[in-house]
């Protein structure tokens, strides 16, 4: 029994300073002049489907959960916000070249439409970002009229 309580003991203090290991969690300032929903004039209902789906992970705006505080959470989060933004970043979007948003573009409708995204741990305490199938559709849609008028 003794040997339990050392475990115990010592996880605990493990858990206790690994909090101090800080992650950093503040956005750089976003540019609208950059920004995809400015940038392609996004409709207000499209507009605030992409936020609340996709920019907590897909942008420089991420809104961190109070969770987010406590390691190794937000270890895991950071890490996933650091991925999406890599792969697609809604805030600095003019500065991709053609080719590059095209395939932005068409990966979303894919994942959209595949299900993979939002993420499905994300939706799950993220209501907002648990789209409907009426909103993936008005998502995919949008995504794939930019992609047909190639104004980008």
């Amino acid at each position: 029994m003794k040997t339990a309580k050392k475990v115990f003991f010592w996880v605990l203090v493990g858990f206790a300073l690994i909090q101090f290991i800080p992650v950093d969690k503040v956005n750089k300032p976003v540019d609208q002049k950059l920004n995809f929903v400015t940038t392609e004039n996004t409709p207000a209902e499209v507009a605030v489907l992409i936020k609340n789906a996709c920019y907590d992970c897909h942008s420089d705006e991420t809104v961190y959960p109070k969770y987010a505080q406590i390691a190794p959470i937000s270890w895991s989060i950071k890490s996933h916000v650091n991925d999406g933004r890599r792969h697609l970043n809604f805030s600095v979007w003019k500065s991709y070249n053609a080719d590059l948003k095209k395939s932005m573009l068409q990966k979303s409708v894919q994942t959209i439409q595949n299900k993979t995204m939002p993420l499905p741990g994300y939706s799950v305490y993220h209501a907002e970002a648990n789209l409907t199938a009426a909103q993936q559709k008005i998502l995919t849609n949008y995504f794939e009229s930019v992609l047909k008028a190639g104004k980008f």
